[in-house]
């Protein structure tokens, strides 16, 4: 596998061309750890330079900072990437645990302004509404992220954690670009409405997490023995005891595809992800994050990997057996509201 650029896909049914694979942003400012800020730069560019365009970010990570991070990289390469942020995840200074929903238009007309200046740029490429709250009607608040289209300020809208039935009522009141939904060989929520209707409506698939928060590397077996204190993942259920014994268990076929090709753990995972296109016809743009541009390098090398039919049933069986839930409180997936 060589470090060619990687190939290309339509982002929605009008807009970009995006590569195929893109850049999650959130791990460069906060929850996986310590950070070395110039070797995270180093990372975006040599994203851009291997064909990465689709460059995700929130206003949630670090409380703003990771937009105020990719400002200079944003102002240097405007015209070549597509940029994504997310709005309605709250943080309060006096409470760094809390997390509230807020969708209303007040709190979204704020949030956009403040992205809009910490990322130092006059329009967002793909605006997402982060998280659903139910208690506001959706066409209220995709009415409200629709403002934003015709203002100027935002050029696409995307959704994160919705059903396939929210995302068909959002499109109703506007075009939805793209949907953002946790999806991976351990994590195939995603698959029982969501997806459908992206097929349907021609909506682009972004997974979030599709190593598994690194699990399904093998970088760590238990997250509660082996990550550090400031590491968010030592509160995920499926990362700790014996749940985190159970699907350390299940990488064995993923360990035995990767020594047949010559390839990591990782690239199988993410080459699994990125078939999800053929599977079930649609447009898919993983977004894994890493801070380190040899990993980079590994993650868009997978695009160039194809797995047989012989391997993906070997890989068919495991998200049914993954131990755990995805977080300690799942009220705000969309697999609570299916």
């Amino acid at each position: 596998m060589t470090d060619q650029k990687i190939a290309t896909t339509q982002l929605g049914t009008d807009g970009p061309q995006v590569g195929v694979q893109g850049l999650g942003c959130m791990g460069m400012s906060e929850f996986y750890g310590d950070t070395d800020e110039a070797a995270a730069r180093e990372t975006l560019e040599t994203a851009l330079a291997a064909g990465v365009t689709l460059f995700d970010t929130a206003d949630i990570y670090g409380s703003g900072a990771n937009e105020t991070f990719l400002a200079p990289f944003v102002a240097a390469h405007r015209d070549e990437i597509v940029l994504a942020t997310k709005f309605a995840i709250e943080r309060r200074d006096d409470d760094p645990a809390y997390r509230g929903v807020r969708n209303d238009r007040a709190y979204l007309r704020r949030a956009v302004e403040n992205s809009l200046r910490r990322l130092n740029t006059d329009v967002i490429d793909l605006y997402y509404m982060h998280r659903r709250d139910p208690a506001v009607p959706f066409a209220e608040s995709v009415g409200a992220m629709a403002e934003l289209v015709r203002e100027g300020k935002v050029r696409q809208l995307g959704l994160s954690e919705v059903t396939g039935a929210e995302l068909r009522e959002a499109h109703a009141v506007h075009p939805i670009a793209a949907l953002q939904s946790e999806w991976s060989l351990f994590t195939r929520d995603a698959e029982r409405s969501a997806v459908p209707a992206a097929v349907e409506l021609g909506v682009t698939v972004v997974p979030y997490s599709p190593l598994g928060r690194g699990f399904l590397t093998g970088s760590f077996t238990d997250a509660g023995k082996e990550l550090g204190a400031g590491d968010f993942r030592r509160s995920q259920p499926r990362f700790n005891g014996d749940n985190a014994r159970t699907n350390a268990a299940l990488l064995e076929p993923v360990r035995t595809i990767a020594a047949a090709h010559g390839a990591s753990p990782a690239q199988v995972a993410l080459a699994w992800v990125q078939q999800r296109a053929q599977v079930h016809g649609l447009s898919v743009v993983p977004i894994p994050g890493t801070r380190k541009s040899s990993r980079l390098l590994e993650n868009t090398a997978a695009t160039r990997l194809t797995l047989t039919d012989g391997e993906l049933a070997l890989l068919e069986p495991l998200a049914d057996k993954v131990a755990g839930d995805r977080y300690p409180d799942m009220s705000n997936t969309s697999s609570a509201r299916e």
